[in-house]
């Protein structure tokens, strides 16, 4: 079963996964909560839409922007709706 894991805390864990261009986008209700946190940041991709980011948070320590969904997406990424994925040193194992 994949898990997300950062600084020693697994993040996310789900059987269902789906995986756009290498990453695991993991269903929001596998992802514990507590460990994201707000960010302004946004970025846009021609072909998914606006992406929204979460900085994670475990043990004092952050990791800014290090996880990233589509609120919205366009029709071509429909399948990511409700989805998060990981990046900046979080291990999908």
């Amino acid at each position: 079963m994949p898990k997300a894991i950062w600084n020693n805390q697994v993040i996310a864990e789900s059987d269902d996964t789906v995986v756009v261009e290498g990453n695991h986008y993991f269903p929001r209700s596998s992802v514990n909560a507590q460990f994201l946190k707000p960010s302004t940041t946004h970025t846009t991709c021609p072909w998914k839409g606006e992406a929204s980011y979460h900085t994670l948070e475990v043990n004092g320590q952050q990791n800014p922007d290090a996880a990233w969904y589509y609120p919205q997406p366009k029709e071509a990424a429909k399948h990511i709706k409700d989805r998060i994925a990981f990046w900046k040193g979080v291990q999908v194992q």
